[in-house]
């Protein structure tokens, strides 16, 4: 924890794993962050302790950069951080879609890059991140992308080959699942529950079934079997369900979100 990290592009994501690393025993002084706005670096400053700098400074100064912007950005990011980042300083990004090969590109020969797909629940410490290495990143680079990302949830590492899948189920997935629960919301306003109500059974379901998930190391379809009765209730959902095809359409869902990660890779 010697070294100096920045954060480039602060937003909601950003944000969280500054906050992450600080409650992981990261000293605010070894923090840097940039932000397009000024009242949000000011913001940052204020919130953290950590100091705002340009974008070429924390190039200069940082032992390693987490990129944080959009995909459409880092292209311009990059072009403004080049001419200022010595090769031996790790780069992280979060952008999705962009592979390692984008920034290895762009920035001088033999720079380790590590390319990390997580997700919006980073925000409550729940993520996943999804982490691989470019073509000069060691076991080395991995360990400080896993120190930083692990306090804001877990992390696994893939070969980049299956980041686009995984961004498709984990960078994404949290979407599924607000989708999910206002579809069951407004089944249950249908079926003559208040909004408020039908929400909190709902969620509170979805947490008790994460953690047997995540605690029982039972299969799904074991854990879906105890709940299912002959003849009962649970066994006439599913078989609508499956009557209406939403084990299908999830797939074709998911398959479409890792053609999207593709596109993006590829610039299209």
């Amino acid at each position: 924890m010697a070294q100096k990290v920045a954060v480039l592009g602060t937003g909601k994501i950003g944000e969280a794993l500054l906050s992450g690393m600080i409650r992981g025993g990261w000293s605010p002084a070894r923090l840097l962050v940039t932000a397009r706005r000024p009242e949000r670096a000011a913001e940052l400053r204020e919130r953290h302790g950590v100091e705002a700098v340009s974008n070429a400074e924390a190039a200069e100064s940082a032992d390693i950069l987490i990129l944080t912007v959009k995909p459409q950005d880092m292209g311009a990011l990059l072009a403004e951080l080049a001419p200022h980042l010595p090769a031996d300083r790790l780069v992280i990004s979060g952008a999705a879609g962009v592979p390692t090969a984008f920034f290895e590109e762009r920035l001088a020969p033999g720079t380790p890059v590590v390319r990390v797909m997580t997700n919006t629940p980073a925000l409550v410490d729940e993520a996943m991140s999804v982490i691989s290495a470019g073509s000069h990143a060691t076991e080395e680079h991995l360990a400080h992308a896993e120190e930083i990302f692990n306090g804001v949830g877990k992390t696994l590492r893939v070969p980049e080959s299956q980041q686009d899948a995984a961004t498709a189920l984990s960078g994404s997935g949290p979407a599924y699942f607000y989708f999910l629960v206002e579809a069951m919301t407004d089944a249950g306003i249908l079926l003559g529950l208040p909004r408020d109500k039908a929400h909190d059974l709902i969620v509170q379901a979805a947490i008790g079934a994460a953690v047997m998930l995540r605690d029982s190391g039972e299969h799904p379809v074991r854990l879906r079997e105890n709940v299912t009765s002959p003849a009962g209730t649970t066994i006439n959902a599913i078989r609508e369900l499956e009557n209406h095809g939403v084990r299908a359409a999830l797939i074709a869902a998911l398959e479409a979100a890792r053609d999207r990660s593709r596109e993006l890779a590829s610039g299209t």
